[in-house]
């Protein structure tokens, strides 16, 4: 660990961030222990400066925070950890502990929002809660998901043809929407689709593109 400078109470903080959706789940504090024992199990471990003790997160909760990738700053005294997130990164169950805004404006939606949503389809598969449109789609099967994506092309490419900017915006979310039920129904994650597009239009294959 000669690389890293920490503080004099031992301690570096650890900015978290889903390997996904780039968002910033949390933000805690890691001794030298705390680093060894995130590097040797492939999950994160901190140091709670209240209890001063080492705390696995998910232990108690089930919400883990799966390993991707650890980096450094400039100076060595803060650290990056990209995570796969199960369950909620925060106590309140809210996904990111920084979900209050304090000034400016509300985020606009970005590429980020399908993850989530990827992640919602793939919890209502799960637990089938009454009432629920995409818990309906996964009892109908295979045959009708394929069916409503065949429909909802079709009507992307109406309002194309049509020049219609405002319904091809609406047909192409309804597309997208029912292109995630079936990479759920078919246990295809979104991170397996957008690796795929990435390894296509790297900086060295973009003559390919």
């Amino acid at each position: 660990m000669t690389k890293l400078q920490f503080a004099e109470n031992g301690l570096i903080p650890v900015v978290i961030q889903d390997a996904l959706t780039e968002r910033v789940l949390m933000l805690a504090y890691m001794n030298e222990e705390a680093l060894q024992k995130t590097i040797a199990t492939g999950q994160t471990w901190f140091y709670s400066r209240s209890r001063r003790e080492l705390w696995h997160k998910g232990a108690t909760s089930g919400h883990f925070q799966q390993v991707k990738r650890i980096e450094y700053d400039c100076d060595g005294d803060a650290l990056l950890v990209r995570v796969e997130q199960v369950g909620s990164a925060c106590h309140t169950g809210e996904n990111s502990c920084f979900y209050r805004t304090l000034f400016g404006e509300e985020s606009v939606a970005s590429v980020s929002f399908l993850a989530e949503l990827a992640q919602i389809i793939a919890e209502r598969k799960l637990t089938k809660p009454a009432g629920s449109y995409v818990a309906k789609l996964f009892e109908q099967g295979l045959d009708r998901i394929l069916k409503k994506i065949g429909e909802e092309a079709g009507e992307v490419i109406i309002a194309a043809k049509n020049q219609d900017r405002t319904e091809l915006i609406y047909e192409s979310s309804d597309l997208l929407f029912h292109l995630l039920v079936l990479l759920a129904e078919k246990n295809v994650a979104l991170a397996e689709v957008l690796r795929e597009l990435a390894s296509r239009h790297r900086p060295a294959a973009a003559g390919q593109a």
